[in-house]
């Protein structure tokens, strides 16, 4: 029986310019070497996979303290051209305000408009699509935005959010309503002077 060998990608998205970014690294060794790919490599024998995707992410690009979860199992035959490689994917949101630095496998590591993203190694093009569609579509149903806001935030911010996730403009008047609807945010007797008439604040409900 041929070994499977096991391994952690990570999909790390954050919003630049209010656009949605994912974080690449570029490969030294082969395959693909030279190409952009996620942060992640193998997993250690005593080690779990929560721990194998921290310490890749962090010795690929000097991130850590962020709170990953588990987005998939990508398990093609075909997937890597060492042999039978199955990962683990995880991903998470973060603000921008992380120092990069490229680290173990890596010669560079840097944010890129999810849109325009270059020839990924392995299926990782596949991977970013999946969890971005897994961000999008969370959107409806949970708080998946707070991490990349502040403890207090305005409406719109938190649509510009929204905007970048989607990739599109929301109406406004229909973004507020549905986000009233929801219950997910709850109002503060706080106001934030950003022009002619003071923004209120909001903080995500418990």
């Amino acid at each position: 029986m041929k070994k499977v060998a096991l391994t952690v990608d990570v999909v790390l998205f954050t919003i630049l310019e209010r656009r949605l970014h994912v974080l690449l690294i570029r490969r030294l060794a082969k395959p693909f070497e030279g190409r952009y790919a996620l942060p992640g490599g193998f997993v250690g024998e005593d080690e779990s996979l929560d721990a194998a995707a921290e310490r890749e992410l962090c010795e690929e690009t000097g991130v850590d303290k962020v709170y990953l979860e588990q987005l998939y199992t990508f398990g093609d035959p075909r997937r890597d051209p060492r042999g039978r490689v199955v990962t683990v994917a995880y991903y998470a949101l973060v603000p921008h305000n992380h120092e990069l630095r490229a680290g173990t496998g890596a010669s560079d590591a840097a944010w890129f408009p999810v849109p325009e993203l270059p020839h990924l190694a392995f299926d990782h093009r596949k991977i970013v699509e999946y969890a971005h569609l897994r961000i999008r579509n969370k959107l409806d149903y949970t708080n998946v935005g707070f991490e990349l806001l502040p403890a207090k935030f305005t409406l719109t911010e938190l649509q510009l959010v929204h905007e970048a996730i989607v990739g599109e403009p929301l109406d406004k008047r229909n973004f507020r309503r549905k986000i009233a609807q929801r219950g997910i945010v709850k109002p503060l007797k706080e106001f934030r002077h950003t022009g002619r008439k003071p923004a209120q604040l909001y903080c995500f409900a418990a």
